[in-house]
């Protein structure tokens, strides 16, 4: 009987210590892709910016633009990519 009670909590020693080793891996994992998106959509409205302005000091963004791009990166990439959230990354780069 004694054995079976230390198996029990060496055991769950084992399983703790792997949920713990989980939950901070996902964790990471989360900050990265949120860090590696942060820097992603602020290049995507550097890029906007660079097309627009070409060269001069200041631009006006076309809706034109704004609206081609949504839907050709909306039909390439999946939802995310509409006219708002566009308009937001220029923003945050702005």
């Amino acid at each position: 009987m004694k054995n079976s009670q230390v198996d029990k909590s060496e055991y769950l020693s084992l399983k703790n210590n792997i949920k713990d080793l989980l939950q901070r891996g996902r964790s990471k994992a989360g900050r990265a892709i949120n860090s590696i998106l942060v820097e992603t959509y602020w290049n995507i409205g550097r890029y906007i910016v660079e097309y627009e302005q070409k060269g001069q000091q200041k631009s006006e963004y076309g809706s034109e633009l704004i609206d081609r791009l949504s839907k050709d990166l909306t039909f390439e990439y999946g939802k995310g990519f509409n006219r708002s959230n566009l308009i937001y990354i220029l923003e945050f780069l702005l």
